[in-house]
C-alpha cells in the first residue's frame, strides 16, 4: 500500500456528498405504455454509475477518495461521447491503470453501445499521465488487460455491488446478498 493515509472526503451514508441522490441506472429510462427510450444522459448519470466503484487498495469508494468527481465528467449526447477524468490519490499511484480500467469497464457495459467512453487522468495528477492516457485509448491493450484473470478479478471486486438496485422490482422477489 503506497498511500497509508488517504484523505477520505466523506463517509458513505452520512449524506455529506454534494452529489448524492437515489438515482440508479434505471432512472435513466423513460417508460411509457409502449415505448422504452433512453433519455439524454447527463454527467450526473455517469457519476451515479461510477461513484460507488471500490478503490483497489482501500475499502472506500472512488467518490469517497475524490478519485471521481462530477465536475470532471462531460457528456456529449449528440456526438455519443462520455469523457471522465479521474484523480489518483497520489501522483505515483500503482493502481491508477486498474482504476481507469474499472471505470471504463463499468461504463462500457452500462451505457448504450452508441457511446464512446474516454477515460483520462486529471491533468497534473499523475506522474505517468501521458502513458496511462495512451493505454486507456488503446483498445488492444485494454482488451489484453481484461483477458488477464487477475486484473479482471480485481475489476470485478471493485464494481460488484456498486449500483443501487431494488432487485425485488426487477425480479418480483426479495434478493438477499
Amino acid at each position: 500500500m503506497e498511500n497509508l493515509n488517504p484523505i477520505i472526503y466523506f463517509q458513505e451514508g452520512n449524506g455529506s456528498s454534494d452529489y448524492r441522490s437515489n438515482i440508479s441506472i434505471v432512472d435513466m429510462l423513460n417508460i411509457d405504455d409502449n415505448n422504452l427510450t433512453i433519455s439524454e444522459i447527463t454527467p450526473m448519470d455517469i457519476f451515479e454509475i461510477i461513484r460507488r466503484i471500490k478503490d483497489p487498495e482501500y475499502p472506500l469508494t472512488l467518490e469517497q477518495l475524490n478519485v471521481v468527481e462530477l465536475k470532471n465528467i462531460s457528456v456529449d449526447n449528440n456526438a455519443n461521447r462520455v469523457i471522465v477524468y479521474f484523480t489518483p490519490t497520489i501522483t505515483s499511484c500503482s493502481q491508477a491503470s486498474l482504476i481507469g480500467l474499472s471505470i471504463l469497464f463499468k461504463l462500457t457495459f452500462t451505457l448504450p453501445s452508441r457511446f464512446k467512453v474516454i477515460i483520462k487522468v486529471t491533468p497534473g495528477s499523475y506522474d505517468s499521465e501521458e502513458a496511462l492516457n495512451k493505454q486507456m485509448r488503446d483498445k488492444e491493450r485494454v482488451r489484453a488487460a481484461l483477458e488477464n484473470m487477475q486484473i479482471f478479478k480485481a475489476i470485478t471486486r471493485g464494481i460488484v455491488n456498486s449500483d443501487i438496485w431494488d432487485d425485488s422490482i426487477i425480479c418480483g422477489e426479495t434478493v438477499i446478498y
